[in-house]
């Protein structure tokens, strides 16, 4: 695991938080709690069957004794949370009865276990859909104040790169947004500016991605990079901020200096907002297996307490390290 990875282990035993993982009968999910139950740098939940847990745990010979089980079909506190529940959305036209039933589902009832404080973030996504993931967390948590939009994105960590932060990039938004405008676009880059600080520690450098540098090319498409960059300059203009601009001028020193001379982001931007799901998704999974960089996430960014998706074809390793991604998360909220 990274080096990055190792680095927020260290930050998450700090201030100990209890992440719940939704799936909790997913053998990786098990997995992964086995791996942070031995490395001790969160507390964590399964939910589910606890018999059925068990014996896929035993099947594998994985450590999870101490770890907490809750299966939300008989859990003392299902009846609490329901009614918890319903009073958020009765408005919403929740019933009694369908909140009962809705808290049957894991993603719901560890959703309630955020709000209500019995945990401090959640994980979910091996099995289950980003819109299964994400929509317990919009109707139980909502956004976080001063947030408009919810976002996503990855941290990419590429070894033995000269690259970013010593390799290490937020890609945005890569996870949720297919195509946000302008505006939207500016508040992705602000959110991830946030999210760089807190995960990496280090100056955000925001490049604005498109496939024109400066006015190289003409179309909709650019200008949407260019109206997103002045949105997001005006809205925080502490911020290093520049677009639009090609990949290679964003992080290429020799061809920043070409194609955007004198720009305070270009050849060195280690936060790379996309201008839709489209080139985010693409340009995050070309990293990972060509470059063979460790991708972490979808990281959610913008809720009110931390709840973060998976890859469904994320391994083990993958899960207890976005369960160190949450922890810090949950450590600055």
């Amino acid at each position: 695991m990274s080096t990055f990875i190792e680095g927020l282990k260290v930050r998450a035993k700090q201030d100990i938080k209890t992440i719940v993982l939704g799936e909790g009968e997913e053998i990786r999910t098990i997995r992964a709690a086995a791996i942070v139950k031995k490395d001790g740098y969160a507390k964590v939940i399964l939910l589910g069957n606890a018999d059925k847990i068990r014996e896929l745990a035993a099947g594998e010979s994985l450590d999870i004794d101490g770890i907490q089980i809750i299966d939300p079909m008989s859990s003392d506190k299902a009846e609490y949370y329901a009614n918890e529940f319903y009073e958020l959305r009765k408005n919403k036209g929740m019933t009694p009865d369908a909140a009962v039933e809705t808290l049957k589902n894991p993603l719901y009832f560890g959703c309630m276990m955020v709000k209500m404080g019995d945990a401090d973030g959640m994980v979910a996504g091996a099995v289950n859909s980003s819109a299964n993931v994400i929509r317990p967390a919009l109707q139980i948590l909502k956004t976080a104040p001063g947030t408009k939009l919810v976002s996503a994105f990855f941290i990419i960590v590429v070894p033995d790169c000269e690259y970013g932060e010593k390799g290490t990039f937020i890609f945005a938004d890569s996870g949720l947004n297919e195509n946000p405008d302008a505006d939207q676009v500016s508040e992705i880059a602000i959110s991830s500016a946030k999210s760089f600080e807190t995960l990496i520690q280090a100056q955000p450098k925001i490049a604005m991605l498109s496939y024109s540098t400066y006015g190289s090319a003409k179309n909709p498409l650019v200008d949407k990079m260019v109206e997103a960059t002045r949105l997001a300059k005006e809205k925080r203009p502490d911020l290093l901020i520049d677009g639009e601009l090609q990949f290679d001028a964003a992080v290429v020193d020799t061809v920043a200096k070409q194609k955007a001379p004198g720009s305070d982001v270009a050849g060195s931007a280690n936060v790379l907002v996309f201008p839709d799901l489209n080139a985010g998704n693409i340009g995050y999974k070309i990293a990972q297996r060509l470059a063979k960089a460790e991708a972490y996430g979808p990281v959610l960014q913008g809720i009110a307490k931390p709840v973060n998706d998976l890859s469904r074809g994320c391994v083990a390793e993958d899960i207890a390290g976005v369960i160190a991604i949450t922890a810090v998360q949950a450590q600055t909220n």
